[in-house]
Formats: C-alpha cells, structure tokens, sequence
C-alpha cells in the first residue's frame, strides 16, 4: 500500500472498504492501470477493520465482529490468494432467565428449555403445535409472526425482546416483513453458519486487506473527504475531469439528500474489561431478556484460540452491544428499509444511473446489508460488468 500519490490515476475509489480493495486489486491485475483510494477514515477495510489489543493480545474488530464464510467457490478462491484462514466454527449462545442456551435454536436449545428428552419428531411436533396458536391468521406485526413461526414459548423467550431491543421498539409495532422465517434446526447441531466454508485471516483483516492493494499502482490516501473541494480528489473536480470513479459511501449523501434521507441503524459498543482469563467462555452471548439493556456481547479472544500462547491470560476484554437509529454522522450499519425507504432508494438509483462515469457499490452506495463474501463477490461482477468497460474506453 502506497501512500503517495505520484502519478493522476486513472480510477479513484472512494472507500477502500472490502467493495473498493476488491475493484482496485482487480483494476491493478486485469488492466495495468493507475488506481488511487481515498477514504474519510483512518485506516482501510472499511467496518472489518481490526487490529490488536496491546493489554491483552485479543484482535479487535472495531466495527463488531466480522465472521468470514461463504459457499461461492469463485469468491473462496479468490480470497485464499491473500490470505490463509483459520479453522475457527462460528458458536453462538444466548443468556434467557438465568440460563445459558446454544443458538440458534435446535433440538438441544428445546430439549433444555422445557426441561424434556424429545425426539427430533417429537421436538418439531410440539413446534408445529404451538405456532398452530394463531393457525388461520394473517400476521400483522413482528409478535404475531414469531409466534406463528416457532410458538409463543421460544419466540418469547430468545426472539422477543433481543428483536425489541435491536430495533428499540415493542415487537407488536413492528411489522411482520421484519421476521421472513425463524430457522429452527431438529438436531444438535449449533454451528452458526451453514457455508461450505468459514474462518478468520489468519493474520487479521488488517493483514489480508493489505495484501490486496500491494502493487505500486494502488495508491492510499486517508483522512480524504470526496465532498471535501480543498483536496484535488473532490467529487467536483474529478467529474470536471472525467475520472471514472468508483464511490462506495452513503448514496444519498453523495446526491446531497437532495430527496431525503435513507435510514440506518447503528450500533454503540461499550468496552468492559475483566482480570480473568475467559469470562463467557464463548466469542458471542447474546442476551434475550428486556432487563439486559445489550443485545449481546463479544469476548475477541474466543475468536482466536488459535493465538492462545499470544494472548494474556490475566485480562480479557468485552464489548457490549446496543443497537439504535443513526443520525447522520454515525456509522450506518443496517438499512431498516422500510416500504418508504426502498421507494426513495428506488429514486436515487434512477439519479446514479444518470451518473455515466460512476459506479456505485458496496452497502452504503447500494444501500443493502451484506455480509463479507457478498460484498467481494458483487465487487468482482461489477469490476467486468461496469468499472472495466469504463476504463478500456
């Protein structure tokens, strides 16, 4: 990664999250051409940033934990080029009246809740006949969809309120689009994802996002506001000049909200730090009840087991997570995506479809969540479909 810029590029991106690495590491490899990235933070990688915890050894994700895994052979493949992964299976558990259950819910998380010895026919049985509380309605609101998925007792107790807090609302007045299934497995099986493959870099995301961009053609500057015209790499003066570019912040702002704001959630972090080796025993603790004001928790160092010579076993470090609605300055993480909200991100597009030197991608500039290999995979279709026909012009 070269921080200089000594030569005018021949495509800028805005954003050197996972969206943009991708773009320029292929732009660098199929082309030959000059890429120069700039982004408003300071550092790379965008929300899967990390980085070590000097008092304790743990590897920190800033943004909340990111997990990868993926069943698109293309996009393992290509991730493999940068970095080696770990072995790591990603667990979660979750803490609902005192009590200590595997998510997401399976024949063991049911067998513990009520205290029995069911079968898996059994088991989905007594489910099926629970949801068949509300058998013949039309839900309306989240409450009534959870319970007619997996019964009101599980719902209750592990949905409910963990919902209510993330989106800082009673679940009766959310709408039922927001829950489209509730995935409940009739086996002891608790692994997390069902990718054909997962881990963590095993030198850390920071590591692996450097590798990337390693060529003397990619070019780094940090600290940048595109919309900021005292630096050459404004958004008004690179469109004067015909640059194509590739822009991978918040769609609305680069159109200057001029037809409203696209909502967001957000998420705080709140550091706790423990003088024992291990507190929960497991990287995830989600918690289910309303009196825990937190969706869940993350222990860094159970991510990592693998480093245990690496890290202390005198401390520990947690984050706590609480989810609210984002203002404009803080960090959008996921679109809430409301009826209102996809018409007016319908507009939008139809403004960036206008924009013939631009491409917009990732989650903010398409306004979309995805998790990591969505991103790159989106990344490496829209480097052949739109950015490469751009540059070959």
């Amino acid at each position: 990664m070269t921080e200089a810029k000594t030569e005018a590029p021949d495509l800028v991106i805005v954003g050197a999250g996972l969206f943009g690495l991708t773009i320029a590491q292929q732009a660098v490899e199929k082309l030959g051409v000059r890429v120069h990235i700039i982004d408003v933070r300071d550092h790379i990688g965008g929300n899967a940033y990390s980085y070590i915890d000097p008092a304790t050894g743990a590897e920190i994700h800033k943004y909340g934990a990111h997990l990868f895994h993926t069943s698109n052979e293309r996009v393992w493949e290509y991730v493999n080029r940068f970095t080696d992964f770990t072995d790591y299976v990603h667990r979660v558990y979750a803490t609902h009246d005192g009590e200590v259950y595997p998510l997401p819910i399976n024949l063991g998380t049911i067998n513990q809740f009520f205290h029995a010895h069911y079968t898996p026919a059994e088991a989905k049985a007594l489910v099926e006949e629970q949801a068949g509380e509300l058998a013949g309605t039309d839900p309306t609101n989240l409450n009534d969809q959870g319970i007619s998925l997996i019964g009101r007792p599980l719902y209750e107790a592990f949905i409910k309120n963990y919902t209510a807090k993330q989106w800082q609302t009673d679940a009766s007045e959310l709408p039922a689009s927001i829950i489209k299934r509730l995935p409940v497995r009739f086996n002891y099986d608790n692994r997390y994802f069902k990718d054909t493959w997962e881990g963590l870099p095993e030198d850390g995301y920071t590591a692996w996002f450097e590798k990337m961009i390693d060529d003397p053609r990619i070019t780094v500057s940090l600290g940048t506001d595109f919309f900021d015209e005292s630096q050459p790499l404004n958004k008004k003066a690179l469109l004067e000049a015909g640059v194509p570019v590739v822009y991978t912040g918040p769609v609305d702002r680069y159109f200057d909200y001029q037809l409203g704001e696209l909502k967001w959630r957000t998420v705080d972090f709140k550091e706790v730090r423990y003088d024992e080796d291990d507190h929960f025993g497991c990287p995830v603790m989600n918690f289910s009840d309303a009196d825990v004001p937190y969706t869940r928790a993350i222990e860094f160092k159970n991510f990592r087991p693998d480093r245990a010579d690496e890290q202390s076993h005198d401390s520990t470090v947690v984050w706590e997570e609480y989810s609210r609605f984002a203002d404009r300055d803080d960090e959008p993480y996921y679109p809430i995506n409301t009826d209102e909200d996809k018409a007016l991100y319908a507009e939008y597009k139809r403004l960036a479809a206008e924009e013939p030197q631009v491409v917009f991608g990732g989650r903010l500039g398409t306004y979309a969540y995805y998790d990591m290999d969505k991103v790159i995979n989106q990344a490496l279709i829209a480097f052949d479909k739109q950015v490469a026909p751009l540059l070959e012009r």
